[in-house]
């Protein structure tokens, strides 16, 4: 294996190795920003959307639905088209993403309580200000991020990119 290839893999974290790290992190007063999905088909939406993120702060932590979870949002039957661990290896090759950590909960919530992100960010399908737990434009997580002081942003999606309409072009 090559050294590019490992330092990839080093990107990917169990939950408990993650903890670890935004502890180290916390210590140096490196602003930790978390975002999540599916990342099914790595698109420039995807793309965009993760500079974007990182952008936001020191580190970016992105969260990858496992394909049981992915399979459950009912997305489509044949979703997802690639699995967990390749999404994974995938997000962790991008330069500006920090880590990676595969989730198999419906949300992100019990992430983001261990973790406590400085900044929590969604695409602009949601919406940040939003405090209705049921409302399609909620954030999960945004009311524990915001009470223990942190902030929530939404980024502006790239028209005409989602996996979902890729697979649609066939």
């Amino acid at each position: 294996m090559t050294d590019i290839l490992r330092n990839i893999e080093k990107k990917i974290h169990t939950l408990d190795a993650l903890q670890v790290r935004r502890n180290l992190w916390r210590k140096e007063n490196k602003k930790v920003v978390f975002t999540n999905g599916c990342f099914d088909i790595l698109h420039l939406g995807h793309v965009t959307y993760l500079a974007k993120a990182a952008e936001l702060g020191e580190i970016l932590v992105v969260a990858v639905n496992d394909d049981a979870s992915v399979r459950a949002q009912n997305k489509a039957p044949n979703r997802p088209i690639n699995p967990e661990n390749a999404r994974a290896f995938l997000l962790g090759a991008l330069t500006f993403v920090d880590a990676v950590v595969i989730f198999s909960e419906d949300t992100p919530l019990k992430l983001i309580q261990q973790i406590q992100p400085d900044v929590l960010v969604k695409g602009a399908d949601y919406d940040a200000a939003e405090t209705d737990a049921n409302s399609k434009k909620f954030i999960v997580g945004s009311t524990e991020v915001k009470a223990y002081g942190g902030v929530v942003k939404t980024i502006d999606l790239v028209d005409g990119y989602s996996t979902t309409a890729i697979l649609a072009k066939k």
